[in-house]
């Protein structure tokens, strides 16, 4: 059965110029990559990718994570591809983390989904409707607290 866990946020405040979601996909980029997974981070836009790029090459060397830019890198891309909505690797992955404010209709293509309800108000709506969108293809939906950001 498909997955989708959307994670419920309770602050906007990042780390390291990054606001809570950013550094909460980091966080949870580096866990399932040690998991054994192939991960696609299907960003909002460039500066976005770009961003969160720059962030998980900041990284310690512990916490390192094998990743890039969608179009750059090995032939068959790193571990964990940082696309968006102009550039989008073929690489095949296990599971989709989504940073879109609307459903990504190659959401279906994937297992295992993982997207945010960030607490801006504004933003929970949007939320709500990719909720209602993976529940409408077939998705099981879980919901989940993040744990305390890492620290770099």
């Amino acid at each position: 059965m498909k997955n989708a866990t959307f994670y419920i946020l309770d602050t906007e405040t990042g780390i390291d110029g990054l606001n809570a979601v950013e550094t909460l996909v980091c966080d949870l980029a580096e866990a399932r990559w040690r998991a054994g997974k192939r991960v696609l981070i299907a960003c909002a836009d460039e500066a976005q990718a770009i961003r969160l790029d720059e962030a998980l090459w900041q990284r310690p060397s512990t916490a390192f994570v094998p990743h890039n830019l969608a179009g750059e890198g090995p032939k068959y891309g790193a571990p964990v591809e940082l696309a968006w909505p102009q550039r989008r690797g073929n690489a095949p992955r296990d599971l989709l983390i989504s940073l879109l404010p609307t459903f990504a209709d190659f959401a279906t293509a994937f297992y295992e989904v993982i997207d945010f309800v960030p607490h801006e108000e504004s933003q929970k709506q949007l939320a709500r409707d990719r909720y209602k969108a993976y529940r409408s293809v077939g998705f099981h939906l879980n919901t989940a607290t993040p744990p305390p950001p890492q620290t770099t």
